[in-house]
């Protein structure tokens, strides 16, 4: 209440709708552009409007989008200041992780693994500072029941989609179904970021289904040479925060 007072003290003249920005519980979409593998490439969604980065490294999966730790390093050097570079690993060792977390100098890691309650507990001991999101394919109303226990250990979950047939578990251009991210959005008590599919074309779409705290996209925002395209990349950070705000009646316009 303290703040608010303040706000009330030293900004008298905000508007009574401007006033419930700030008490929101989220008033900002936070957009997510993965499978960054160029210093170029973080530089440029981070103008673009990105808030973070997502480098993939760890590999167990298929996947055109792994880079070397080496590189992740260079490309969180490089990076812009405001905006989070994301280490995105396959790992499930909690040693592993943190070596990887040591080495490339990242402030939040994303847990696309079989990873126990027990090893994120042990990650969040060495790192106590670190975000740590946990990823959950979205195969089916049952995956809310398997995310509950990791409710207490993650600051994050991330909704995503499975394509075993090509042995992949991220990054694979296919979308689920967003009317089960929209129950888990619902149920859980954490944020949940939503991926699997996104692009400048559905985006919109996605956001008001489901609503998360959210979105993260990588194959659909690709050129094609497999690099991030900057016009996509405009396209959908413009049309996710534009339909985000409608979604949550934020329009700063009179």
């Amino acid at each position: 209440m303290l703040f608010f007072k303040v706000i009330n003290k030293f900004a008298p003249d905000l508007s009574e709708h401007h006033q419930r920005l700030f008490r929101r519980k989220s008033s900002i979409m936070r957009i997510k552009v993965c499978g960054i593998k160029r210093v170029e490439d973080a530089v440029m969604a981070a103008y673009c409007g990105a808030d973070a980065i997502g480098l993939v490294v760890g590999r167990k999966h298929n996947s055109d989008d792994f880079i070397d730790k080496h590189l992740a390093q260079k490309i969180v050097r490089e990076c812009p200041p405001y905006i989070s570079p994301v280490l995105v690993t396959e790992l499930d060792d909690a040693e592993e992780i943190s070596g990887l977390v040591h080495e490339t100098g990242v402030t939040s890691v994303q847990l696309h693994s079989d990873c126990t309650v027990d090893s994120i507990i042990s990650l969040r001991k060495t790192f106590p500072n670190i975000k740590i999101i946990k990823n959950f394919h979205v195969i089916g109303p049952g995956v809310i029941h398997a995310m509950k226990p990791f409710e207490s250990v993650v600051d994050a979950f991330i909704l995503d989609t499975l394509d075993l047939a090509n042995d992949k578990v991220g990054s694979t251009g296919l979308v689920h179904d967003w009317s089960i991210s929209r129950k888990i959005v619902k149920e859980v008590s954490r944020p949940v970021i939503l991926a699997g599919g996104l692009t400048p074309e559905n985006v919109g779409e996605a956001i008001r289904v489901v609503n998360p705290y959210g979105v993260d996209a990588s194959s659909g925002l690709k050129d094609s040479n497999g690099f991030k395209d900057e016009m996509k990349v405009i396209n959908f950070v413009h049309r996710a925060k534009n339909d985000f705000f409608k979604v949550r009646n934020l329009s700063l316009e009179n």
